[in-house]
């Protein structure tokens, strides 16, 4: 039976929000786009805010469509990346270190394998400019 697991994939001023996994956790040490397990009967923007706000202490603002879904390999987690804007600023409560950075910094790190298949998807369908007029728009605030 799979589980169901919510990717946010938060971007603000052109860096997305990454979090380093716990080394006790499978894939610890390795790094991922901030989530969690979808419960049973949940909607994935509640997951998103449940989670966020539980890991991260940041509400969510906007929780938009569906973007891609990856089968992590060798366990029944599907992983469900949606974008999504925030307000706060993180504080990792699950994760062992934070980061902002750059579509093209994240291909250098060590990231868990759902993850690096979604970046590749992401950086090959041209979506760089996903949350671009977001953060333009943020900017403009």
């Amino acid at each position: 039976m799979s589980s169901r697991v919510i990717a946010a994939v938060i971007r603000r001023n052109g860096a997305f929000l990454l979090g380093r996994r716990p080394e006790n956790k499978r894939h610890g040490g390795m790094w991922e786009f901030p989530g969690g397990k979808v419960e049973p009967g949940e909607k994935p923007e509640t997951t998103a805010r449940r989670e966020l706000a539980e890991e991260l202490e940041l509400d969510v603002t906007n929780f938009g469509s569906l973007l891609h879904t990856v089968q992590d390999e060798h366990s029944p987690f599907i992983i469900e990346f949606y974008p999504t804007e925030v307000t706060g600023d993180p504080v990792p409560r699950e994760h062992t270190e934070l980061a902002w950075l750059s579509s093209d910094k994240i291909a250098t790190i060590a990231l868990a394998p759902a993850d690096r298949i979604f970046l590749s998807w992401f950086m090959s369908k041209d979506t760089n400019n996903l949350g671009a007029e977001r953060d333009q728009e943020s900017e403009r605030r």
